[in-house]
């Protein structure tokens, strides 16, 4: 292709930009390093295509590519240093991960699900992962990435280290919320993370004058202050290369982040499962063509005399069959096998932590103080534990004043605000975990958790699953949650059923200062995420309060505690509904009745095991909790109990929860809505007359 025919493909940065910049002289590279990059942008044009005619021949299941923005990710690459800089890729970045290390046998491990695949099989193609090369496993999710990323750069200034973090993004992703969480809070602090965008112009069909406002990401984050942006030919290795370049060196001086707006060509559909004949029409795909990165490089190379066509040729060739040769080798390696689809859904690491190996002994402590008092002890162990949320720092304590007294003791790098943002709380805490620190952090209310989604289901719980352990993101999430203060639809939530459904947590719930303290604890020293739920109505109950435990004091995740013993019936509760539950046992107990209460503390685990060997002594179950009956935790002991000991049952298994409902404000409402006492007492009389 001449000088001419690449003209007609015309500029594809508008020339009226304000953020270009001066392309890298030819004259910087050796012929070496220039052939190198031709050669790894081969490979990943030819995997490209195996891939896909692996997949006419049935073998594999999915493809996404690349082919278009080999130029912009293998710039990203020479510019970083492997295994010491991080990357946070998106599904198309093949040229990257390449160029950072990973090889053809990696990606077709992935793309046919081998065994040397490092995600195991658990991933779909192109969810790049290395621990080695610090690429962090993909996410699907559109956006999952953004705020890890600036988690983990926070990590790096925290180390003071120069490390730089890249994260990408097609167009489409800049429409994220969390994206502009990420600009917030980057900009802020300053962070050494360098956001990529390259821009194909297509959010699978969507165009991107449908997408973002002024028709330009470049623009529209332009008020952004500590940002420096540059908009780039992505096509072109020298325009991309100089790019890069000047955004690492600003990242490791300290001088903050950068946006890359990289202008790319999608030469193939979004994924093999799409046509993009159906919304682009052929004269757009042939002139897109003339931008090929490919043949840009290949162009320059001959005109500037650092390779002939001939020797362009020969590496064309010998990428073919290496890419055959390696192809090959992969179709002989095994599939996984099937019961490692469930492994790694937790660490597997002995953390040689002993467990309520004393009585607590302390002074009375309410439940409040008692969780001060626990990160407090932590936070001096352990210097990686840091603690963040809304209004947790200073002298505000967190709105409950569980962290007062934090940033005093330990200063505001380790006890600070965040913005008031939850999905920047969780997905911070996610990088800074990969880091290797242990994250504290405050959801204000666990009515208010649901903007975090995004980060809580396909980000933080699954990481050390779709990484096959290669990654995890140990932290501890602590979250006010309930009812019975009038707080009304969105002060009273509880959140427990929703998040036992997704693997990857543990979750407890504490009914006493004393559980609360070293549940806490546990949790905290755990390799695990940690859901801890805090009973807002039992912070400063009496009946809560507890000798207070020593440093060492642990309890276990899934081991439940026997409130007191019976053999007429079993309730199984948790929360502030075991004091209820435990007063009505004791009246019960003056009628020669006695009913055996069991807390469960922790959801997940569930002590199952408690559990069954009550009911096969009292023969009858009655399960008690706050949450909605419907689908709540009530429904899944029922069925396991079921399941396990129908023989021992002499009465159907009933259930004591909140009807179907929001929790209202008015008082006469909240209390016909949520369990009373009234309600409890007319269950246990039908299981005691039945």
């Amino acid at each position: 292709m001449s000088e001419k025919t690449l003209m007609k493909a015309g500029a594809l940065v508008p020339a009226a930009s304000k953020y270009k910049i001066r392309s890298a002289s030819i004259k910087n590279f050796s012929k070496d390093e220039l052939l190198e990059v031709y050669r790894t942008m081969h490979i990943s044009r030819r995997l490209d295509d195996k891939m896909l005619i692996l997949l006419k021949q049935g073998k594999g299941y999915f493809h996404i590519g690349c082919s278009g923005h080999e130029a912009i990710q293998l710039a990203a690459a020479k510019c970083m240093t492997p295994g010491k800089d991080w990357a946070l890729p998106y599904y198309r970045d093949m040229s990257l991960a390449l160029g950072l290390g990973m090889t053809s046998k990696d990606l077709l491990s992935a793309h046919l699900s081998r065994v040397t695949d490092t995600s195991h099989g658990k991933q779909m193609p192109s969810h790049f992962n290395s621990k080695e090369l610090r690429i962090v496993s993909v996410s699907s999710a559109l956006g999952a990435q953004y705020l890890p990323s600036l988690g983990v750069a926070q990590g790096t200034m925290r180390k003071g280290s120069d490390e730089v973090t890249y994260v990408s993004m097609g167009d489409g992703g800049t429409s994220q919320g969390s994206f502009f969480e990420m600009l917030n809070w980057a900009t802020r602090i300053k962070a050494p993370l360098i956001m990529v965008v390259q821009d194909n112009k297509y959010a699978i069909s969507v165009p991107v004058t449908e997408q973002t406002s002024n028709y330009s990401i470049s623009k529209s984050v332009s008020g952004f202050g500590n940002l420096q942006i540059f908009e780039v030919d992505g096509t072109d290795y020298f325009n991309s290369y100089a790019a890069m370049q000047a955004a690492v060196k600003r990242a490791r001086a300290g001088e903050g982040p950068s946006l890359v707006h990289a202008h790319v060509v999608r030469l193939l559909p979004h994924s093999s499962s799409d046509d993009h004949r159906k919304y682009r029409d052929a004269d757009e795909l042939e002139m897109d063509k003339l931008s090929d990165p490919i043949l840009k490089l290949g162009e320059k190379l001959v005109e500037n005399g650092i390779a002939t066509e001939t020797e362009l040729e020969i590496i064309k060739e010998e990428v073919r069959k290496q890419i055959d040769s390696d192809t090959e080798w992969v179709l002989n390696q095994d599939e996984p096998k099937p019961e490692d689809g469930v492994r790694f859904m937790y660490s597997e690491k002995d953390l040689g932590l002993e467990f309520e190996k004393n009585e607590p002994s302390g002074d009375q402590i309410v439940m409040v103080d008692a969780i001060n008092h626990a990160i407090d002890e932590e936070m001096a162990r352990d210097d990686k534990v840091i603690v963040f949320g809304e209004d947790v720092a200073g002298g505000k304590g967190g709105v409950f004043t569980a962290t007062r007294g934090l940033t005093e003791k330990y200063g505001p790098d380790r006890c600070y605000n965040s913005p008031l943002a939850e999905a920047s709380i969780i997905g911070t805490a996610c990088g800074l975990s990969i880091q290797g620190y242990k994250p504290v952090v405050e959801i204000q209310f666990g009515d208010y958790i649901w903007p975090a989604m995004q980060q809580l289901r396909n980000q933080v719980p699954s990481l050390r699953y779709r990484s096959h352990n290669h990654f995890s993101a140990p932290m501890v999430i602590r979250v006010p949650i309930g009812g019975y203060i009038n707080g009304g639809l969105c002060h009273s939530q509880n959140i427990e059923s929703i998040f036992g459904h997704i693997p990857g947590y543990k979750i407890c719930m504490p009914s006493t200062a004393a559980d609360a303290k070293g549940l806490l604890k546990t949790a905290i020293r755990s390799d695990d995420p940690v859901l801890f739920l805090e009973h807002k109505a039992l912070y400063r109950q009496g009946f809560a309060r507890s000798p207070e435990p020593d440093s060492e004091y642990l309890v276990e995740f899934g081991k439940g505690k026997m409130i007191k013993e019976g053999l007429d019936l079993t309730i199984v509760t948790y929360g502030a509904l075991v004091q209820k539950c435990h007063v009505i046992a004791k009246e019960y107990s003056k009628a020669g009745y006695e009913i055996e209460v069991i807390d469960l503390r922790s959801i997940v685990p569930l002590d199952t095991e408690m559990i069954l060997d009550s009911v096969k002594k009292t023969n009858r179950l009655l399960v008690v909790h706050e949450d909605l009956e419907f689908i709540g935790l009530g429904a899944e002991i029922s069925a396991q109990i079921a399941d396990m000991a129908f023989e021992h049952l002499d009465a159907p298994i009933r259930r004591v929860a909140a009807k179907y409902s929001y929790i209202p404000f008015a008082d006469p409402m909240e209390k016909y809505v949520l369990p009373t006492d009234t309600d409890i007492r007319e269950a246990v009389e039908f299981m005691k007359n039945y």
